[in-house]
Parts: C-alpha cells; sequence; structure tokens
C-alpha cells in the first residue's frame, strides 16, 4: 500500500508565489517518473510538468519559466515551484508517481490533490 499526501495549496494573490509537496510512503522500492497535474473546475486535468529519476523535466507551455517542478528521492518527495501565478493557475493539483513497490509491482499512484486559488 502506498499512499500521496499533498500540501501547500491555498489562496494567493497574482503574481505571487506556491510550493506543494508531495510526499509518498509505504510499500516503496523504487520511485520512477514523477508529475503534477491540473484540473480547473469543469475541465480536464492536464498535465503540469514531469521529472525522471535522474532529474530530467518537462512542462507545459503554459507554465514555463513560471514553474519548477523537482524532487527528493531520499525522501520520496516531488515539489513544484509555482511563481508569478495568474488567475488562470486556479484549480485543484495532484501529485502523480509511478514506482516499484516492495513486493515487484509497478504502479501509478495519486495524491488527494490541493486546491490553488489566484485571486485579487
Amino acid at each position: 500500500q502506498v499512499q500521496l499526501v499533498e500540501s501547500g495549496g491555498g489562496l494567493v494573490q497574482p503574481g505571487g508565489s506556491l510550493r506543494l509537496p508531495c510526499a509518498a510512503s509505504g510499500s516503496i522500492s523504487l520511485m520512477d517518473d514523477m508529475a503534477w497535474y491540473h484540473q480547473a473546475p469543469g475541465k480536464l486535468r492536464d498535465l503540469v510538468a514531469t521529472i525522471s529519476p535522474d532529474g530530467n523535466t518537462n512542462y507545459a507551455d503554459s507554465v514555463k519559466g513560471r514553474f519548477t517542478i523537482s524532487r527528493d528521492n531520499g525522501q520520496n518527495t516531488v515539489f513544484l515551484q509555482m511563481n508569478n501565478l495568474k488567475p488562470e493557475n486556479t484549480a485543484v493539483y495532484y501529485c502523480n508517481v509511478h514506482l516499484y513497490t516492495r513486493t515487484g509491482h509497478y504502479s501509478t499512484c495519486w495524491g488527494q490533490g490541493t486546491q490553488v486559488t489566484v485571486s485579487s
């Protein structure tokens, strides 16, 4: 059993910053690709950023230069640093982790989501 716990969401003014951590715990052998998605009201869940085990990153065009994804492999944690936030970044943010469990299974896990609201 693997759990993902997200935190760090909240209300922020346009131009502000937030940092979202997502910590994985449980029967984990090895973490693979990690990612952040967001889902705005009435819209589909979209990919924001991904990071490979060796640190290679990819970003949605809309967040390039403003958001940074990073990971701490020792703590099984992925972070999303969001700078210069805009109202259109308002959404629920979900972390997504691919991993190998201690029983040898390859699994994909989702966090519970954390609300980010950008408004003045």
